[in-house]
């Protein structure tokens, strides 16, 4: 009896089967990738209603972080800072800048600034600024060398593998403390970071958590 379909289409389908099954795996490993945390979420620079620039500010300038984020030792959140801070130099520097007009406008009407967030966590994730400041960990290591910066940008993953990692090993994210602002700290000759940070790691008994509890609570 002559077969209905010729021979070669037995190849055919299997050629058809194998390029779905290719085409299925590239996309799911497409998907993966493009929808990881150090993808999508670094690079994030989101456009401010003023042009502030932080490598002028706190790079040339040399303004300390606390200055404007002055919460970060004794609250959960870092502050953004209130217009009076920006106008306790700005009533004589640059007073007449176009670009400053929404900061004179929102000194003067008491409406705040509405800065966009550039560092975001989920509401389901705790974080507490203090804790982490005191212990000594430095604004480098989440936030980058903002110093250096003139449009802040997002630079690490901020997810919850990159968490635990710090937590499992935090010794080289560990500096004293009064040098946590610091943003271009060197250890002293002779020492490494890391080996730093493992004695202060030892003698203030830091243990992070690593368990579910010490993040979602």
């Amino acid at each position: 009896m002559k077969p209905i379909f010729p021979k070669s289409l037995d190849f055919i389908v299997r050629a058809i089967g194998a390029f779905l099954g290719i085409s299925i795996l590239v996309g799911v490993a497409a998907y993966t990738y493009f929808t990881m945390p150090v993808v999508i979420d670094t690079g994030y620079r989101p456009v401010q209603p003023v042009p502030y620039s932080h490598k002028l500010h706190a790079g040339n300038l040399g303004m300390d972080c606390y200055y404007c984020h002055n919460t970060v030792t004794k609250a959960g959140h870092a502050a953004i800072p209130a217009t009076e801070t920006c106008m306790n130099c700005h009533t004589r520097v640059k007073s007449d800048s176009s670009a400053l007009a929404p900061i004179r406008a929102s000194y003067a009407t008491g409406e705040p600034v509405k800065w966009a967030k550039v560092h975001s966590l989920p509401d389901y994730a705790y974080f507490n600024h203090s804790a982490h400041v005191t212990a000594g960990v430095s604004c480098v290591s989440c936030h980058g060398r903002v110093d250096q910066m003139v449009e802040v940008t997002q630079v690490k993953p901020l997810n919850m593998g990159w968490c635990l990692d710090c937590h499992r090993n935090p010794a080289p994210n560990v500096r004293p403390a009064e040098f946590v602002t610091k943003l271009d700290w060197e250890p002293p000759a002779g020492k490494t970071a890391t080996e730093i940070g493992l004695e202060i790691v030892k003698a203030k008994g830091l243990n992070p958590p690593v368990n579910c509890g010490g993040c979602h609570r």
